[in-house]
């Protein structure tokens, strides 16, 4: 059996190697590093993959939604709602503009935001929603536009672990993920299942006049040389890292096909353990693509379970472990931790598994059997 990586790039560089050797050369050779030929072309084949009108590259995925704010013209102590359970970037561009971050807690089922929660939440101050489509799966897309029509609020999508996800509206309409809020955005690291070989991210829009906007911030503010007409900053997609993407673009439907079918496996072989909750999926299958696949776990010493998983070579990982309103950065007096049951839960409960698009049937029986030779002795 070959090593068991939690995410082997490696191997997927194998299959593609071809493709992306003569790709990084040409832009090396031709010296346009920075917005040059390559980023247009991915930025262009990314819209059409997405159906939506406007990519805007950028250098990556906290940067994509720092901009994202930035372009919808937030206000410092305007109030943005965003979900409790999640990486630390989604509150951290929030507090680094000085906007109100309001935390709420997730589904203990999907571990996506809450959508009663939400509405509680909402005060005259509130601006905007974040509703972050974790580990693979589509947030609850129909509702939380409901909520944002009622009460004239923005959505931005946190898009950086769902891209190529489909959400299925009720009356059957489809969407990618990223596309159905006013603005989204995207991380490319490497890990992602669409990623680089560096950093890189995307801001993700229908609107036109946001979209000019935004093209102004990520590069220092300016649409014509030296005339800065909007505070901006500097970030970009690199050549080399578009030339990357592209070519992983083309692939992207069979990766995140891949990692469903290694999470049926996963599901099948876990399916009468009373101590382990499989990922719980609504809707159609292609709403979710499991970037992460995060087991809940009950009456089961978890951090034990990681170590012995580690001593036996096996990858995992603990995401998220102290929820963000305890972080010490984001600790607040407004904050009741009776609103954050689940979240409360869910970091004593969850592991993630290897996923990826190279995970083969020996490696998943292997990890299953020493899992359940963990549980049941």
């Amino acid at each position: 059996m070959k090593k068991i990586q939690m995410v082997d790039l490696k191997g997927q560089y194998k299959d593609i190697k071809d493709a992306v050797n003569p790709a990084i050369q040409e832009v090396i050779e031709n010296t346009s590093f920075i917005n040059g030929p390559k980023v247009h072309e991915f930025q262009k084949n990314l819209e059409n993959y997405l159906g939506v009108k406007h990519v805007i590259p950028c250098a990556n995925g906290t940067d994509a939604l720092q901009i994202a704010m930035m372009g919808l013209g937030l206000k410092p102590g305007d109030e943005v709602i965003t979900a409790d359970f999640t990486f630390a970037a989604t509150v951290e561009v929030i507090a680094l503009l000085q906007l109100t971050p309001v935390l709420v807690d997730v589904n203990p089922d999907d571990f996506n935001i809450d959508i009663e929660a939400i509405k509680k939440a909402i005060t005259p101050k509130t601006k905007a929603i974040v509703p972050v489509h974790l580990f693979g799966q589509c947030a609850n897309m129909e509702a939380i536009m409901e909520i944002a029509k009622e009460h004239n609020l923005y959505v931005i999508e946190d898009n950086a672990q769902a891209i190529g996800a489909t959400y299925t509206f009720s009356n059957g309409k489809k969407a990618k993920a990223g596309t159905i809020g006013h603005v989204a955005s995207t991380s490319f690291f490497p890990s992602k299942n669409l990623g680089c070989y560096g950093d890189g991210g995307a801001i993700f829009t229908n609107d036109d006049d946001l979209a000019h906007t935004i093209r102004g911030i990520v590069n220092h503010g300016m649409y014509e040389r030296y005339h800065h007409d909007v505070v901006g900053v500097n970030s970009r997609l690199d050549s080399i890292q578009a030339a990357v993407l592209d070519i992983k673009l083309q692939k992207l439907d069979g990766y995140n096909k891949a990692r469903r079918e290694a999470a049926n496996k996963y599901n099948d072989a876990f399916k009468h353990i009373d101590e382990i909750s499989t990922p719980f999926e609504y809707g159609a299958p292609e709403n979710h693509v499991f970037h992460q696949y995060t087991l809940k776990l009950k009456d089961v010493d978890r951090d034990g379970l990681v170590k012995f998983l580690n001593d036996n070579d096996i990858p995992c990982g603990v995401y998220y472990p102290i929820p963000l309103h305890k972080q010490k950065a984001y600790k607040d007096s407004r904050y009741n931790e009776a609103d954050f049951e689940v979240t409360n839960q869910l970091v004593k409960d969850v592991i993630s598994l290897p996923m990826h698009t190279e995970l083969d049937d020996e490696q998943i029986k292997f990890i299953v059997s020493k899992i359940i030779e963990y549980i049941h002795g």
